[in-house]
């Protein structure tokens, strides 16, 4: 991305955090629902999008539905709609808007209570920030890990709405300490985890089959559960109504046969709820082996050196 381009989003997310809050909640969805409607009309939508969703679909991509597709646009320009609101929101309304069945609260609550903290993983399904906002509500400020973007004001800009929804932030690069050992040490002292845990931002990530194809996953929640004794629990985020969302908390992961097979398990489970859930997945980016570039591929050859 260009340097021009880099400060044009900048310009355009700080707009976004400046209007959309200010607008009433029926005509921000509104205008929300209609950008998303048109974006996935007949035979739109982002060709990447559609290529991902036709692995989880099991079909070429020309066969993808296109009231999926417009499903999926819609629930992709309502997180931004929400993301754009919550800083200006009150925490507790926006968390009461977001359901967590008694079981699941009583399993990870379960995990929690044996002190030795809890990792939740999860793929950008929903609004993981909502369900952040829910978290801090119920149980308390967690740790999470933020890709370091450019420029460096867009970067700042999304840590401070973060830090605002109560989430403690590391960089993923370029921090003082590196994110692996922050994390370890709030894991080490009985505190939450949150990672996104589908797309390897990292480069040198666990291969895994998902949806049938290979691609490659982030080590962090394995390895960190591995070395912490922490439980890892897989967690699922989607839209039920305008306005409302649920998540579902699954079971601890058993992590015996180390990163590679409890990655592999934890894609499991992603491709599980993703298939439930397809119009809300929001993987707009390249992720399956088969659609990487070639700068992606030299550099995994390499080892991941970056």
């Amino acid at each position: 991305m260009s340097g021009a381009v880099e400060r044009l989003a900048d310009v355009g997310y700080a707009a976004g955090w400046s209007l959309v809050r200010h607008l009433p909640e029926g005509l921000a969805r509104g205008i929300f629902d209609g950008v998303g409607t048109v974006a996935g009309r007949r035979g739109g939508g982002p060709d990447q999008l559609r290529k991902n969703l036709a692995r989880v679909l099991r079909c070429d991509p020309v066969e993808v539905p296109d009231d999926l597709m417009r499903d999926a646009m819609r629930s992709y320009a309502r997180y931004w709609r929400e993301a754009f609101r919550l800083p200006s929101m009150d925490m507790a309304t926006a968390a009461s808007r977001v359901c967590m069945p008694d079981a699941d609260q009583d399993r990870f609550r379960t995990a929690l209570d044996k002190g030795k903290g809890l990792i939740f993983a999860l793929p950008h399904s929903g609004n993981w920030d909502a369900a952040g906002v829910w978290l801090v509500q119920n149980v308390g400020e967690f740790s999470t890990v933020a890709e370091r973007l450019k420029p460096d004001t867009l970067f700042e800009r999304f840590v401070r709405y973060r830090e605002s929804l109560g989430f403690e932030i590391f960089p993923l690069s370029g921090g003082q300490t590196p994110p692996y050992q922050q994390l370890t040490a709030r894991l080490r002292s009985g505190g939450v985890v949150c990672l996104l845990g589908e797309r390897d931002l990292a480069k040198h990530g666990v291969p895994v089959t998902f949806f049938g194809e290979q691609t490659r996953m982030p080590a962090g929640p394995a390895k960190l559960a591995i070395e912490t004794g922490a439980a890892l629990i897989p967690v699922h985020h989607w839209f039920t109504g305008p306005e409302t969302s649920q998540i579902s908390c699954g079971e601890p992961l058993d992590t015996s046969g180390g990163i590679e097979a409890t990655t592999q398990a934890l894609a499991d489970v992603f491709e599980t709820n993703i298939a439930a859930h397809p119009s809300d997945w929001h993987m707009l980016q390249p992720l399956w082996e088969a659609d990487w570039s070639q700068s992606r591929r030299r550099l995994i050859e390499e080892g991941g050196s970056r």
